[in-house]
């Protein structure tokens, strides 16, 4: 008899359990007897590619003396500084042979001036930016070339914890590298602004794993590994991967549009528990509260009420307000969406009309505004107008710092969680349409008077 290790003998009981859903291309994943997954990564391995950025950048950004006119006058710097070339290593994915287009992460190319993508086989190619999408960390390339391998994408909402999964990349630059692990857990959110219901899994993923692929048994794409959670940087058992159901829904907006133009519906919410179950006398437990609609809202509109319970989007069943909020803000505007709630106990169908973001403040989607499209030293941190209730209670009105990524940008420029920005560059801010304009990329410097519990300061932030 064959002497195999735990895990050998474990997938191969499975195996044997679940002849179905073990096949793979090619058959059941078996070599000389044993079990392997040899047979399915033939066939996908293929498909992953190792992405090669480079990026420009002044000398005068490594030293912030340089940045200082008076230092660089005394000194006699001259004012054209030399650039830099920086290179990041990542990888993406086929996900359309005949077209070239290839799915990777919006932080593996964001930067970038040039991108090339190396294949299985060696050959290299310079890659076209389609679009990207910061808020899921979702980024389409094209490249043209002949004979390439594509993979399937999968449901990604079919997935269930326990089921094995592959994780393919180039970590560390060493490409087309394999682990193997199991989903660990889905709808994982918390990690920073954005819109998120990432798949936990603890085959392990490293830096320059990130837009490569994650597939299950079968070969087929199931996400796209886009962050680890480590004190040290390096893999300890928790990465998170974006399901396809997520990237196909950037991807297709990529492809019309080049752009993602996210609506809003104009309601504030959060997670049905047990204790809200209990106190609105529901039996269910999985779906979205709303707890605020806003004026003039596409919601309001549509006849939306708070302490409606959302159930079902476009028939699709929600068990968080995250996924609610996910699904409407990858609609466009003008999309009508299908909400099915209870109100009173009693079942109905409302329809909303999705509407412009700019035209909404205060609650946001219950989610806050994130910084990737103001100030490059904003970003990290979301952003909420103050409604007047808050206004009331903090005695003033501005833009409210909702949160703060630990180590972003905006945590360097000295912004804190629960900072009130009262005016940027000596005016005034109360709305987020008005705090966008102000304080947006183009800007060189920033003042912001800022409200900090009993005190107040001025921050100013430099390009």
């Amino acid at each position: 008899m064959n002497r195999l290790a735990p895990l050998a003998l474990m997938l191969l009981s499975t195996l044997a359990a679940l002849p179905a859903q073990a096949q793979v291309q090619g058959g059941l994943p078996l070599q000389q007897g044993l079990p392997s997954l040899a047979p399915m990564l033939r066939g996908a391995t293929p498909a992953v590619v190792n992405i090669a950025v480079t990026s420009k950048a002044e000398s005068s950004a490594q030293n912030p003396l340089l940045q200082d006119p008076f230092f660089r006058r005394f000194f006699d710097v001259p004012e054209q500084q030399q650039e830099q070339e920086s290179q990041a290593v990542g990888s993406g994915v086929i996900v359309d042979a005949a077209k070239g287009y290839i799915l990777t992460n919006n932080h593996v190319v964001d930067q970038a001036d040039t991108i090339k993508v190396r294949l299985v086989d060696d050959r290299e190619f310079d890659a076209k930016l389609i679009g990207k999408d910061p808020d899921t960390d979702i980024a389409l390339l094209q490249i043209k070339a002949d004979n390439l391998k594509a993979l399937v994408m999968a449901d990604s909402d079919k997935l269930e914890v326990g089921d094995f999964v592959v994780a393919i990349g180039s970590p560390f630059n060493l490409r087309t590298t394999v682990t193997s692990g199991i989903v660990s857990g889905l709808g994982r959110q918390g990690m920073g602004a954005g819109y998120q219901d990432f798949i936990q899994t603890d085959a392990s993923i490293n830096p320059g794993n990130s837009g490569g692929a994650l597939v299950n048994l079968r070969g087929e794409l199931v996400g796209i590994p886009s962050q680890i959670l480590s004190r040290s940087g390096g893999n300890i058992g928790i990465g998170f991967a974006i399901p396809t159901n997520l990237a196909k829904l950037v991807m297709n907006q990529l492809t019309q549009y080049g752009t993602i133009e996210r609506g809003r519906i104009g309601i504030g919410g959060q997670d049905l528990d047990p204790a809200l179950a209990k106190a609105f006398g529901l039996a269910t437990t999985r779906g979205a509260v709303i707890n605020q609609i806003l004026p003039g809202s596409p919601a309001e509109k549509a006849g939306l009420k708070s302490e409606d319970i959302v159930l079902r989007v476009n028939g699709r069943e929600i068990s968080t307000f995250q996924q609610l909020r996910n699904i409407v803000g990858l609609m466009r505007v003008g999309d009508k969406v299908d909400l099915d709630i209870l109100r009173n106990g009693k079942p109905r169908t409302v329809t909303v009309t999705i509407g412009k973001s700019t035209e909404l403040s205060a609650a946001e989607d219950g989610a806050g505004t994130d910084a990737s499209k103001l100030h490059p030293a904003l970003a990290g941190a979301t952003f909420v107008a103050i409604d007047e209730a808050t206004a009331k209670r903090l005695r003033t009105g501005g833009i409210l710092v909702k949160d703060v990524a630990v180590g972003s940008a905006a945590a360097h420029a000295g912004l804190r969680p629960d900072d009130v920005i009262l005016s940027v560059n000596r005016q005034p801010v109360t709305t987020i349409d008005q705090f966008s304009k102000l304080a947006g990329p183009k800007a060189t410097e920033l003042l912001l008077h800022i409200q900090r519990g009993a005190g107040a300061l001025f921050l100013i932030i430099r390009s």
